[in-house]
């Protein structure tokens, strides 16, 4: 069975799952993940908002080495893959860093479509594999 690493972060398991974000009703700033205060203007006025599927890539690197705790991976210096890293611009609402499907520099350009998806991240103790969030290639 899967799992999500943060369950409250997202919609899935749903069909097309979407990140769960937050909206002010002071000053209309957007958050992900969901705040109880906002960034902004600190005032407690926060609404959940599901966020868009899609998005641009704004920028992006690679993740070269395990990453520093709090890193939830179980991945050693041995068994490490590289990954790719992005800022994901969803629509005119909320900049997000998340994991890519691909760290390929060919597979990637700066102002693509980007979709959102799920990778596997590990599995746990009890057998589950435990999926985060990722963001693909349209």
């Amino acid at each position: 069975m899967a799992k999500a690493l943060a369950p409250e972060a997202s919609t899935w398991p749903a069909e097309d799952p979407q990140l769960i974000g937050s909206r002010c009703g002071s000053c209309s700033a957007v958050t992900w993940p969901k705040q109880d205060h906002c960034p902004r203007c600190s005032k407690p006025d926060m609404s959940e908002r599901l966020l868009p599927r899609r998005g641009t890539l704004v920028a992006w690197t690679t993740q070269g080495f395990v990453p520093k705790l709090p890193y939830a991976g179980k991945e050693t210096a041995d068994t490490f893959e590289p990954f790719g890293i992005g800022l994901v611009q969803l629509g005119d609402e909320v900049r997000v860093e998340s994991r890519l499907t691909t760290a390929n520099p060919d597979d990637l350009k700066i102002g693509m479509e980007l979709e959102l998806t799920f990778v596997p991240l590990y599995v746990d103790e009890a057998g589950d594999e435990v999926v985060t969030v990722a963001f693909q290639p349209a």
